[in-house]
């Protein structure tokens, strides 16, 4: 095989890191952390296979600089907004991610906002911190027997709405790529978004950003839910209208909300900032150890899939995917395998 170059970047470690080396050689693989577009225009003609997480963001720019070496771009994780797939696609590079590795972790950091939020956990931290106990203030309700509405129901709204059905809540789900007797597998009840709006107790978001996902729940569909619900935004920022989310917790018609998603990332100010029913976490939804290994792990299987056996699993572009791949030491041309269609975020 002739001198490959991999690139893991956003300190991509673990057992996916070391199966890299082992299938191309050490000297083959860099470990390092965030790009910033200037360095990553810089190096990146010199790469046949970028590895990334959230930190670097590909952009246009960035893959024109690339030439003709690059070959695969990896996104360890399922969201792939911070890859230009159009521009990867315009220059026949795979873009492959791992949609399955964080489910759970996805899942669990919903499950902790949902019961954070009804129980106000973070803003009796916080007093206790300065020493107020303000028992009374902190009234919670319970999720018992009240209704879920889940807006989106792949594999991690799926794991979500299992969890709930266990702490005794009736679950409720929007998803226009779902099926009745799909949602009744799954002990769901399928509702149209707005019905769903009316109804639930609690609303958590499930779908990825898309131009038809964006602003969805807007002032106007925030207006529509029930008095005194709470939303969870687990999914992406953009879904949600953030001043028109502070508005609607601020004025008492939502009890509280909790995100870990924002329209912009990093995110320090803004109109979610100081409202005191809103919990805000820094996107934590796919970290967790166990989540991290996994999809690093999962990448690092693929791009040895990709080299080695002409493999292409999980791309997220299917022009490029189904375009002619040259790879030293295997048969030229790839068979683009077989993926759903991703419907979850992180």
């Amino acid at each position: 095989m002739s001198t490959l170059k991999i690139v893991a970047a956003d300190n991509i470690k673990g057992t996916g890191l070391e199966l890299l080396k082992k299938a191309f050689g050490a000297d083959a693989v860099e470990a390092r952390g965030k790009f910033d577009e200037a360095e990553l225009c810089e190096k990146i003609g010199q790469m046949d296979a970028l590895i990334v997480r959230s930190a670097t963001t590909v952009t246009r720019k960035a893959i024109e600089a690339a030439g003709p070496r690059l070959k695969l771009i990896g996104r360890a994780g399922a969201g792939v907004d911070n890859i230009d797939k159009q521009a990867a696609t315009d220059k026949n590079v795979i873009v492959m991610n791992t949609p399955f590795g964080n489910t759970l972790a996805a899942a669990e950091q919903a499950i902790a906002l949902i019961f954070a939020t009804s129980r106000n956990v973070a803003r009796a931290d916080a007093l206790m911190q300065k020493g107020q106990w303000e028992k009374k203030a902190l009234v919670g309700n319970e999720v018992y027997a009240k209704t879920l509405g889940l807006v989106g129901l792949g594999k991690i709204g799926s794991h979500v709405a299992a969890v709930m059905k266990a702490a005794g809540m009736t679950v409720v789900a929007s998803d226009p790529f779902l099926t009745s007797e799909q949602a009744k597998k799954l002990g769901v009840e399928l509702v149209t978004l707005d019905a769903l709006l009316a109804r639930a107790d609690v609303i958590s978001i499930h779908t990825p950003l898309t131009p038809e996902t964006r602003n969805l729940i807007s002032a106007d569909r925030l207006k529509a839910m029930k008095k005194g619900a709470r939303l969870v935004n687990c999914a992406r920022g953009g879904i949600v209208d953030e001043a028109a989310l502070a508005e609607a917790v601020k004025s008492g018609h939502l009890a509280a909300a909790g995100v870990d998603v924002y329209s912009t990332e990093p995110m320090t100010a803004g109109p979610l900032f100081g409202v005191k029913d809103i919990t805000l976490t820094p996107h934590l939804g796919a970290s967790t150890v166990e989540a991290e290994e996994r999809c690093c792990l999962q990448m690092a299987e693929q791009v040895v899939d990709f080299f080695k056996k002409g493999e292409i699993r999980n791309a997220v572009n299917a022009p490029a995917a189904s375009a002619k791949v040259e790879k030293a030491g295997a048969a030229k041309g790839a068979k683009a395998g077989k993926g759903r269609k991703n419907a979850d975020p992180q």
